[in-house]
């Protein structure tokens, strides 16, 4: 499903809409003026084609709706609903957004499996989301995990992985993402949505934490070369940039849409340093 148009003023399709903007979110932790300001600066901006949706804890709904009244947009915003309320407090929470459709734009819900992904709660995602809104499911990366992600695909939701965060053990492993893509491309059909620590374009180690961060670049290449029956893992450990860069600038613009297909958006708490990095690297 293509959550908005096509990114607008030459943004290469590889890039188009692939940054949601998590500011609200660990490490950002922005205010919600702050974070709105952002979000709109940069969707006015030159690079907006890159800019996904805007991502929002159910619980925080009133405060930016308050934020958004006062800021009177000309457009409604493209909003991805976190929930944090657990999964009975979905109906309210949408029912809240579409009641202010003058304001916000429902575009994804999104929400943590429980650690069994269960049948009958899947089922239940599905009766509350509706059908025109993408539902985003993180199965718990643990025993059986595969499985969950296959039981989210095939309950029309899109899983996501997280692949980074506060402690090492929030750090997927190599194996394990290449895992994660391979049962995600063995359906006709199915995308997955990525999140935390890949506000960088290739794989690094981080100088203050010193745990060793995936990139989103690594994930693109490696989804296209899961498509093309590549090297999956060795697009994943790649620590180098130019050879990354030079592979996804060589794919053709049908190709680069397959893989967004597959790799539909991640989100990150900045925007700047992925605009940065895919510049400094000759992408945008």
């Amino acid at each position: 499903m293509e959550l908005t148009p096509p990114g607008p003023r030459g943004i290469p399709p590889l890039f188009a809409r692939l940054v949601d903007d998590s500011a609200l979110f660990p490490p950002g932790d922005a205010t919600m003026p702050e974070a709105l300001k952002g979000h709109f600066e940069t969707r006015a901006g030159e690079h907006a084609g890159v800019l996904g949706v805007f991502l929002c804890q159910a619980s925080r709904l009133p405060e930016l709706i308050t934020e958004l009244i006062k800021i009177r947009p000309k457009e409604p915003l493209p909003l991805s609903l976190i929930i944090d309320t657990g999964l009975g407090g979905v109906p309210k929470a949408i029912s809240i957004v579409e009641s202010r459709n003058e304001l916000l734009a429902l575009r994804m819900v999104e929400m943590p499996a429980p650690s069994d992904v269960d049948e009958v709660w899947l089922e239940r995602v599905s009766e509350f989301v509706p059908e025109d809104v993408v539902r985003v499911v993180e199965p718990r990366r643990g025993v059986g995990w595969l499985d969950g992600v296959r039981k989210v695909i095939e309950h029309g939701s899109w899983p996501k992985i997280r692949c980074g965060g506060l402690s090492r053990e929030n750090f997927p492993s190599v194996d394990e993402v290449a895992d994660f893509l391979s049962v995600v491309s063995s359906f006709s059909g199915a995308a997955f949505k990525a999140t935390n620590s890949l506000h960088r374009a290739v794989r690094h180690v981080d100088a203050d934490s010193g745990f060793e961060h995936h990139g989103f670049l690594n994930l693109l290449v490696a989804s296209a070369r899961c498509l093309s029956g590549g090297n999956v893992r060795d697009a994943l450990a790649s620590t180098d940039g130019e050879a990354l860069a030079s592979e996804a600038a060589e794919l053709s613009d049908e190709a680069a849409k397959a893989v967004r297909a597959v790799f539909a958006s991640y989100a990150s708490a900045t925007f700047d340093e992925p605009i940065a990095d895919l510049k400094g690297l000759g992408l945008l």
